[in-house]
């Protein structure tokens, strides 16, 4: 393997849009419109294929951020504000208003072009759409991303030779322009199907590759390893590329984390918010509510409506501390419900009928695994219930948690005690020139979700234009020298197996490189057992990160020994090098913080309390040439 030697493809670009999710597509659609009369050329890559990539892979049962401004459901011209009172309650407080606000009032127009393109929204005999809570609306949405992802090819398809989509190239750096420091012009990256690198040059770069699980050790051990929740394939590449290049991440302590169905890490939001499933401990008890002493420590927001996500995910972990586990969903009750409230015999079928059909389409729409759990264990739930379970931290910057970049906001929007932050005023562009995210890659901004991730990247795909027709005589600065070294870097795991595999008589162990997956299993050994994962009940302290930051970089020391036999697992070592990135960012901002503030997501042992004196977002930042992090703090400033 000596002379192994990818071939190099050098494309020039505009607009490159990182990343086919459900932001990616949203900006690809929004972008390719307003590019077309001013002759940009838009590129678009995806590391998977547009179709199925990003957190909607498998499908959705419902699209859970919806205003209802247009009288579909209800007509309140205060939906948006509204919105950011919810969302900024259940995240107990810390929230950038205006970029919740921007996305409540743009997002329906999103929904409707969901509906447009064919997705099937369910309706009642009105015409309306069912909602099964403030902001859902139910979905027959196993194709919901093919649907979506077809928009998107088909808008760019539309610039004829001007764009492009990509597939099946990772990333692993962001190039930054050689005259001007602090710039993005690119990025490059590598084929995972053939011996190819690619070098990227653009004005402008749109960075959306999703959130990031598996930094923590997941729940499904041995054969089971590769489930989690979001899919295993999202791996922070959007925090590392931002953070590596100069961009601060806000929030990387607020990780999300998820009730569960046990095992399948099936979705609970049907259950709860459309059949008004109970939920209890071992003894039948329900464990919402059961709790009021120590929530009221969390005051004012242990008395909001409704009670936030981390609360409620509290009181699960203090029903585990007593011993009184396992949590039931008792599907089974509301069968029982339907044959007290339904006399009529005929129409008592009907509704059970009904009630299994939507209980197993929840599943095949967006978690097999759980439907075929089902089977595989002989549970029907109209009869038996089923186990929950709290599952592994993760990244999920669009939904019930809020890491990610430190962005711009609107104009209109964003307070001025910001403006400082960034090298201009571009909506949704982090503190690097040129440099944009949406979706998950925006901190301080939960509960997007899907409807919401599509909108801020259409959001994004305007302003990327404007800034790259801003720019039009923009050409980047990239050296060969630059390039060199970067693809030398980039394809340094598959010459190092190949010089050394032989060292031993099993090239799996060897003194002189790891495997990507030995890597990733220290990583998250780490990150479990002293950043607060599952393992310690998501307790943590300050004592237990410093230690774990030793570990950590002790492991960040063996990035350079990773080995790969192939282009599947240089994929691997690539996402591991990211989630690393990640987690260190996340156990930085941890120490950082002296409160609990989401003490269902993780709580700190020595700082068992909230404290609103200090209402502030923690930011990190790394130098990439000193080597150092900085930790600073951002007030939270409402604009309601």
């Amino acid at each position: 393997m000596k002379d192994y030697a990818p071939e190099t493809v050098v494309v020039d670009t505009d607009v490159l849009i990182l990343g086919g999710g459900m932001s990616g597509c949203g900006c690809a659609v929004e972008a390719s419109y307003w590019a077309k009369p001013l002759g940009l050329r838009v590129t678009l890559v995806d590391k998977a294929a547009i179709d199925r990539s990003g957190p909607v892979a498998m499908g959705l049962s419902a699209i859970n951020t919806y205003m209802g401004m247009d009288g579909k459901v209800t007509q309140n011209p205060r939906m948006p504000e509204r919105y950011v009172e919810y969302v900024t309650n259940d995240q107990m407080g810390l929230m950038r208003q205006d970029l919740v606000y921007d996305i409540g009032r743009h997002v329906d127009s999103t929904v409707k072009l969901f509906e447009k393109w064919g997705l099937p929204i369910w309706k009642d005999e009105a015409g309306n759409f069912v909602k099964s809570g403030e902001w859902q609306v139910m979905i027959s949405g196993e194709s919901y991303k093919i649907i979506v992802a077809e928009a998107a090819k088909s808008a760019i398809a539309a610039l004829g030779d001007k764009g492009q989509i990509i597939e099946r190239v990772y990333i692993t750096h962001l190039l930054k322009d050689e005259k001007e420091p602090n710039r993005v012009c690119g990025a490059v990256g590598f084929s995972n199907r053939e011996d190819k690198f690619y070098v990227f040059k653009a004005k402008v770069v749109y960075c959306a590759l999703g959130g990031a699980v598996h930094v923590f050790r997941p729940r499904s051990q041995g054969e089971g390893f590769g489930r989690s929740w979001m899919p295993p394939f999202v791996n922070g590449s959007t925090y590392a590329l931002i953070l590596l290049a100069g961009g601060e991440l806000t929030q990387m302590d607020n990780t999300f984390v998820p009730p569960r169905f046990k095992d399948t890490y099936g979705p609970v939001g049907t259950f709860f918010l459309l059949f008004k499933t109970p939920a209890t401990n071992a003894y039948g008890e329900p464990y919402v509510g059961g709790y009021p002493e120590q929530l009221a420590k969390w005051a004012p927001y242990a008395d909001a409506k409704p009670t936030p996500t981390p609360l409620r995910n509290y009181e699960m972990i203090l029903c585990a501390q007593e011993g009184k586990t396992p949590y039931w969903m008792h599907t089974e009750m509301v069968t029982e419900r339907f044959k007290k409230e339904i006399t009529d015999a005929k129409e008592l079928k009907k509704k059970l009928k009904e009630y299994e059909s939507e209980a197993w389409e929840d599943f095949l729409d967006m978690t097999i695994a759980g439907a075929t759990y089902w089977a595989a264990h002989n549970i029907d739930p109209l009869e038996q219930p089923s186990e929950l379970q709290l599952s592994d931290p993760v990244f999920i910057g669009s939904h019930a948690c809020s890491c990610g970049a430190w962005v711009c906001g609107p104009d209109d929007l964003m307070p001025a005690e910001y403006a400082n932050d960034f090298p201009a005023r571009y909506n949704l562009m982090t503190q690097v020139k040129g440099l944009f995210t949406a979706g998950c890659g925006v901190g301080a901004c939960a509960h997007k979700f899907s409807s919401g991730s599509h909108a801020q990247g259409r959001i994004a795909g305007k302003s990327i234009v404007r800034f790259a027709n801003d720019h039009k005589d923009f050409v980047p600065t990239v050296s060969d020298a630059t390039i060199a070294k970067l693809k030398e870097e980039v394809y340094k795991p598959i010459k190092l197996y190949y010089e050394k595999c032989g060292y031993t008589t099993s090239p799996d162990v060897n003194p002189h490189y790891i495997s990507p997956q030995g890597f990733l299993m220290r990583l998250q050994k780490i990150m479990g057992e002293y950043a607060g994962g599952w393992e310690t009940g998501y307790g943590t302290s300050d004592k237990m990160l410093e230690v774990g930051l030793t570990k950590l970089a002790m492991c960040g020391e063996d990035i350079e020994k990773l080995a790969a036999k192939n282009l599947h697992e240089l994929l691997r070592a690539w996402e591991s090098i990211h989630r690393y990135w990640v987690g260190e960012a996340c156990m930085r901002t941890r120490l950082a913080r002296k409160e609990s503030r989401w003490p269902g997501y993780y709580f700190k042992h020595d700082y068992l309390k909230l404290d609103l004196s200090k209402n502030v977002f923690i930011n990190v930042k790394y130098n990439v040439d000193t080597k150092e992090w900085t930790v600073l703090e951002k007030p939270m400033i409402p604009i309601l």
